[in-house]
């Protein structure tokens, strides 16, 4: 298996743009992925695609892949659609590093994009729903905010964990998001704001839920060969971890963990020879607050129960001893569904290179977590500064 490097990634802008498509979204986010690849490369040297999408408000459902492809001008390359909610661009960046590391392709890109903001309210909410299980959980009532407020109340009764903690990690992620001008909500906010926003299902209130999002992201793979010709820093993929699970939250034996995270993660771990303490920066999936605590346990940053204390202590703050989610987070940058997980890897790849808006100091390795739906599908992602291509 041969190595795969990310040479390039980028975004359009996250937020709500009625006067945008899905097709002019990732056109966007297209260009400032071939804008961010340090030397020249032609999109004719792109060989296969990988774009994900839950496809919210129904619109090109069938072929929506080659539409955004054959879009931005790469005729008649194999295209993938990827669908695993939220986690879609996530399975679709693991997909193309499948392609890199076996040798089929040298250079393929990963995608994904999600226009959320077109239907009306109950529409996004329903589509929202089917990330969940459907008999039991969608068409019986239950919100998507509805399960994660459940994970938030079991945590809280197992470990003692206070809205104070959750609310702690909107400040910080919003406090990231501010100075990132891509940012859905980029605007900061405070510990007394976030204690008492209206609720939205308790013990979850609005600002422990991230906004629905217009948005697109895409990310090249390459070999070493070719990473070699453009980069000036490389960044190697060292690890890719994924894991499967019951789609419904009521099908599991715990409600304070996502197994399918920690499956990923120590997938992830294992292929890059690293620990979640060599770490120097991470981007974990924060749909809600309660996401980003339960991160924590689950990708091994603390023990079980520990993650308000890494809040409180400012351990995951942009000075701390693992920066998380500088970006602004799901919370703050925006959760445009399947462009989420590549979306991650833009911020991954700005860390590296030294152009990030929340800037860490000469990071090594970082990490992306990536969740469809409640926890049914997941991805962890290693990567690794590995100095100069020269």
């Amino acid at each position: 298996m041969r190595d795969a490097y990310v040479i390039g990634a980028g975004q359009s802008a996250f937020g709500s743009f009625p006067e945008e498509t899905y097709l002019t979204l990732f056109d966007s986010a297209f260009d400032r992925t071939l804008d961010s690849v340090d030397g020249e490369l032609s999109p004719d040297q792109i060989e296969e695609a990988y774009i994900g999408t839950l496809g919210v408000g129904g619109r090109q459902i069938g072929l929506s892949g080659p539409a955004v492809t054959e879009h931005i001008g790469l005729h008649g390359i194999p295209t993938t659609r990827v669908e695993n909610a939220c986690a879609s661009s996530g399975y679709a960046f693991r997909q193309a590093v499948a392609a890199v590391r076996s040798g089929m392709v040298d250079v393929a890109l990963a995608g994904g994009y999600e226009v959320m903001n077109d239907t009306s309210a109950d529409q996004t909410k329903w589509w929202l729903g089917v990330s969940g299980q459907t008999e039991w959980e969608r068409t019986s009532g239950t919100t998507f905010s509805g399960v994660y407020a459940q994970m938030a109340s079991a945590h809280m009764e197992e470990y003692g964990t206070t809205i104070e903690d959750l609310s702690r990690a909107a400040v910080k992620n919003h406090a990231n998001g501010a100075q990132n001008p891509k940012a859905h909500l980029g605007f900061e906010c405070t510990l007394d704001d976030a204690l008492n926003a209206p609720t939205v299902a308790d013990p979850l209130n609005l600002y422990h839920c991230c906004p629905t999002t217009d948005g697109a992201s895409a990310v090249l793979v390459a070999s070493e060969d070719v990473a070699r010709d453009v980069s000036d820093t490389l960044v190697r993929v060292v690890g890719a971890g994924a894991s499967s699970d019951s789609v419904g939250l009521f099908q599991r034996d715990s409600l304070t963990s996502i197994p399918a995270s920690v499956r990923a993660g120590e997938d992830a771990y294992e292929q890059a020879n690293v620990e979640p303490k060599d770490l120097d920066f991470a981007e974990v999936h924060d749909c809600f607050a309660i996401a980003e605590l339960l991160a924590y346990e689950d990708l091994g940053f603390c023990d079980r129960g520990e993650a308000g204390r890494l809040l409180r202590e400012g351990v995951t703050d942009p000075d701390g001893a693992l920066p998380t989610n500088t970006s602004g987070g799901l919370k703050s940058k925006g959760h445009p569904i399947g462009a989420t997980g590549t979306g991650q890897i833009v911020e991954a790849f700005e860390q590296f290179q030294g152009t990030a808006n929340v800037q860490v100091d000469e990071p090594n390795y970082g990490l992306t977590h990536n969740v469809g739906g409640s926890g049914g599908g997941v991805t962890v992602h290693l990567f690794e500064r590995v100095g100069s291509a020269a």
